[in-house]
């Protein structure tokens, strides 16, 4: 080409100048268009806001159905875009944890209630909120790394690391609000069918002073004693309980309130230990992600409909 220029050859560009060329064919495009952009801007300000509050009412209205449509949404959104992406590291990671997950469901809605599901559920559930926590730390920590320039002194390239911290940051994140959200909704029918906890009104049973309302087994530890595996752990409404059960049912479960008699559970009290606190943070995060990944593309979905209706590109 007679009118082409060496640095102006994309075959003969490094990456940065490549991408500094698009760049500038980028603001050469868009030159002029400064109302229509601001116009964009007010549609995608407006549309969170409107979304923001029908999505508040929606759940103080009806919690029951707005916690089952996002939790659908958490399961099939990354779905897609996994699929259209070919990320399929990701969808065997989802497989895995979709079979097992549904197992435990499974297990968790069957009448009679085994006595040994209650533990089970809890059990992998604690599991994969850990799981979530570490490797979602252990993101962060990348990403920090590599803004930091640490990388250098290893040789890794700062693309690569960053991609990784994010990468792990993302499948914590998401995996933990999934594992959670399950979590709670395991929590319920296991403990409505055990009887001593009903979501809308009085428990169908009497609660003996030695059996945990969580699990509906024996309690053989004091309160005041040390157990070998477990110790037993006494509320403010002198409820007792299973340490694990009780931890699972409000850390994992997301339940603050007693099994029993609904009274509110002080999580401060629960946590003995200052680096326990950090999962309950950790827990108050997940439920602000949940919007972000269940309604957030959704809402961006509507916003560039309206942008096309109208016209604006």
């Amino acid at each position: 080409m007679a009118g082409l220029q060496p640095q102006d050859d994309p075959l003969k560009m490094s990456h940065k100048e490549t991408w500094k060329m698009q760049h500038e064919r980028l603001h050469v495009k868009h030159r002029g268009h400064e109302a229509m952009h601001a116009e964009m801007v007010l549609i995608l300000i407006a549309m969170l806001v409107v979304a923001q509050i029908v999505l508040v009412q929606w759940k103080q209205r009806h919690c029951r159905s707005y916690n089952m449509v996002t939790l659908l949404q958490m399961w099939v959104v990354p779905l897609y875009f996994t699929i259209k992406l070919y990320w399929w590291r990701f969808l065997s990671t989802w497989g895995m944890f979709s079979v097992i997950t549904s197992y435990v469901i499974f297990r968790a809605t069957r009448k009679p209630l085994s006595c040994r599901t209650p533990r089970m559920v809890y059990k992998w559930f604690l599991l994969i909120y850990k799981l979530s926590y570490a490797v979602g730390v252990i993101g962060y920590l990348a990403i920090m790394f590599t803004m930091f320039g640490f990388n250098i002194f290893f040789r890794i390239k700062a693309e690569d690391s960053m991609d990784v911290g994010v990468v792990m940051l993302f499948y914590g994140l998401y995996y933990g609000v999934m594992g959670r959200d399950f979590a709670e909704i395991c929590s319920d029918y296991m403990a409505s069918t055990i009887g001593y906890y009903n979501m809308g009104g009085m428990p169908s049973r009497n609660l003996s002073n030695d059996v945990c309302a969580v699990c509906g087994q024996k309690i053989f530890v004091d309160v005041d004693e040390e157990g070998i595996i477990e110790d037993t752990y006494q509320l403010s409404c002198n409820h007792i309980f299973h340490e694990f059960c009780i931890r699972g049912w409000c850390i994992v479960g997301k339940k603050q309130t007693c099994p029993y008699c609904n009274e509110k559970v002080d999580l401060k009290r629960m946590m003995n230990n200052p680096w326990e606190r950090t999962h309950v943070l950790y827990g108050q995060l997940l439920d602000w992600l949940r919007y972000l990944v269940a309604w957030q593309p959704i809402i961006i979905g509507i916003v560039h409909g309206i942008h096309f209706s109208l016209g604006l590109e």
